[in-house]
């Protein structure tokens, strides 16, 4: 069937309605208001219904203009990356992949990921972005990203489960909660410093998860950790994040009477997987693989949960 509606009239409805009228929405399309008017008026008329009512001195989206509009938003979606995908395809190899990755994610692993491709494809540029918490998700969502490692997918998308990440709660030998002799308390905990790493979104999540009464909230992994080993404050930390730490004994894990240990999973996320270009697919495939060689997993493979590293050696 040919469509009886443009790109060029769809365009035009969304305009109109994300400025919030005519003259905002020919300002937003850089045309004139009779032209996005005319536009929207044929749309109405070959569909044989009103997009918009009019309700005080003020028009707005009758349901069935809802419902065009969100299907219309996706349709002008599905275009862009459509169009994206034949200009990658036409260039050939990508000569940039963009990929944001949760701090959870090891980042001794990372680079080593990172290192297999560029001795592959030396001449492709990697922008990384380092994300926290819900960083990851929203870089993927607006499509800043190829290719994302996050702790969730975020709607409208799929993602493999690649790895779980256990955490542990840890502070200085020299922290006064190690003085205390006892199984610690969530109350014991609220006493004290909670050392928290900034969400990377832009819709960041505050405070301390536990209701501490003193935080200090850092911009890194980093900070965090050389923090609470100069006895500043506790935090859960994930563990191949502070393996040498441990085994230096410059942080000493905390003794919880609960939730001493916590868990989180992994997903690789393709911003599309069906557009994606060959040197996204290639890393994607090293990051899955150097996982499997450098973790135990179930016999589902990868995406199972871990159950240990392979190798006690301590890495940063």
């Amino acid at each position: 069937m040919n469509p009886k509606i443009t790109l060029d009239q769809w365009h035009a409805l969304i305009a109109v309605v994300d400025g919030g009228g005519y003259a905002r929405g020919a300002a937003l399309l850089h045309k004139t208001q009779s032209t996005v008017t005319y536009a929207v008026q044929k749309l109405e008329s070959r569909l044989g219904l009103k997009v918009f009512e009019v309700v005080g001195r003020k028009a707005r989206l009758t349901p069935t203009g809802e419902v065009l509009y969100r299907r219309a938003k996706a349709l002008l979606d599905e275009a862009g990356s459509l169009e994206g995908a034949a200009a990658t395809l036409a260039a050939g190899w990508e000569p940039e992949i963009r990929l944001a990755v949760d701090v959870l994610f090891p980042t001794w692993l990372l680079l080593h990921c990172l290192a297999r491709f560029a001795d592959e494809h030396p001449q492709t540029a990697i922008e990384l972005y380092e994300t926290v918490i819900s960083g990851a998700e929203e870089a993927i969502t607006l499509r800043k990203v190829d290719l994302a490692i996050a702790p969730s997918i975020p709607q409208g998308f799929s993602g493999d489960a690649l790895m779980r990440v256990r955490f542990i709660a840890a502070a200085s030998p020299d922290h006064p909660l190690h003085r205390l002799g006892r199984k610690l308390t969530l109350q014991d905990l609220r006493k004290h410093r909670h050392l928290i790493v900034r969400d990377s979104g832009t819709h960041r999540r505050p405070g301390s998860a536990i209701g501490a009464e003193h935080t200090w909230t850092v911009g890194n992994k980093a900070t965090s950790i050389h923090a609470a080993c100069m006895g500043l404050g506790f935090a859960w930390f994930a563990e191949d994040t502070i393996r040498g730490e441990l085994d230096r004994g410059e942080l000493k894990l905390l003794t919880l009477r609960e939730g001493a240990e916590r868990s989180c999973e992994l997903y690789l996320i393709f911003a599309d997987r069906d557009y994606a270009g060959p040197g996204a697919l290639r890393l994607a495939e090293i990051i899955r693989g150097r996982v499997r060689r450098e973790w135990d997993v179930g016999p589902a493979g990868v995406g199972t949960e871990i159950i240990r590293r392979k190798s006690p050696a301590a890495k940063t």
